[in-house]
């Protein structure tokens, strides 16, 4: 281990220039009297590890040293090999890029880690798409993907989710793929705003240059707007029992039930107490309804009485067609 923590400290280094002795003990999760005994096997072995001290001091090595060790060991090498997104590759036009640069890499292994490189296409496949799936409108892409990259501002034409449709002026910091949906995220009126692609009507590439906030971090950002979205979505409880023969159903019923918790211990009668969540009533009332004599409201008592109401103004539908 401690020989794979050491060619991962030189990588480190020539990737990054210079580290601090926190940051390399936080990105291999050792202590920091760790990385100062291995600073001195590096120094012992020859390798010309430097320090600075002061603010914007730290680790380094001396100017112009490489090493061409690369040190892959069999999980990391299947690690690479492990099927990528294809559509995401796709999109981002980089489909054949990738595949020569593994071919290259492929060239470059000793023949038995190249093996065993072959082995994890054969025997892993990745589809990151779910059973729901809808194709996106991409049209706006190219223009979102070259400002991106030359660091220029957008003027966009979006569409809501509520059918209104928005001009902007915006800074592109990056794109976000969750699952087969593509997002930008930009800075517009000193916000950091998410915009789905597909709603983007118009794209305009502009010559003025993208300000990028300072320590502006993609994925952080987003994992904090995950949370605060999920946070926010609108929540409507409800508690039923289900029949039995009716639970293998339960989570296809519907698209927007979420099972929140299920009792393992049915009632008297054998049915089972379930915890539902759905953002509306109006769901719920759906969802409920086309389970019919095989799931039961206990609460809330208001849902009952939708629930009554709608199946009456059912009954009243097929008996006025007859």
């Amino acid at each position: 281990m401690r020989a794979d923590r050491l060619l991962s400290i030189l990588m480190l280094l020539q990737v990054h220039s210079r580290l601090t002795t926190r940051d390399l003990a936080e990105r291999l999760e050792v202590s920091e009297r760790t990385i100062h005994r291995d600073m001195d096997a590096l120094s012992s072995s020859g390798v010309p590890v430097v320090a600075e001290r002061g603010k914007g001091g730290g680790w380094g090595l001396l100017e112009d040293y490489q090493t061409t060790l690369t040190g892959l060991n069999l999980a990391e090498i299947q690690a690479l090999f492990l099927p990528k997104p294809t559509h995401v590759l796709a999109d981002l036009g980089w489909n054949q890029a990738f595949e020569a640069a593994l071919l290259k890499l492929l060239a470059a292994l000793p023949t038995a880690n190249r093996q065993q490189a072959e082995v994890v296409g054969e025997r892993i496949h990745v589809d990151p798409t779910g059973w729901h799936h809808w194709d996106e409108e991409m049209s706006a892409f190219p223009v979102l993907q070259a400002a991106i990259w030359q660091e220029r501002q957008v003027f966009l034409s979006y569409e809501r989710s509520t059918g209104k449709r928005v001009e902007r002026l915006v800074n592109p910091l990056g794109l976000v793929a969750k699952g087969s949906v593509w997002y930008l995220v930009a800075g517009v009126e000193g916000e950091v705003r998410s915009y789905r692609i597909s709603r983007v009507q118009n794209a305009v590439l502009m010559d003025a240059h993208c300000v990028r906030p300072i320590g502006f971090d993609l994925a952080d950002y987003w994992q904090r707007s995950m949370v605060e979205f999920k946070a926010n979505l609108p929540y409507y409880g409800v508690t039923v029992r289900v029949a039995p023969e009716a639970m293998s159903w339960l989570r296809y019923a519907g698209y927007f039930a979420r099972i929140e918790q299920m009792i393992d211990a049915p009632d008297a009668e054998g049915w089972i107490p379930v915890s539902l969540r759905f953002d509306v009533e109006k769901a719920a009332c759906a969802y409920v309804l086309g389970f019919g004599a095989q799931m039961e409201v206990i609460e809330p008592l208001e849902l009952r009485d939708r629930i009554v109401q709608a199946a009456k103004e059912t009954i009243a539908l097929y008996t006025d067609v007859e």
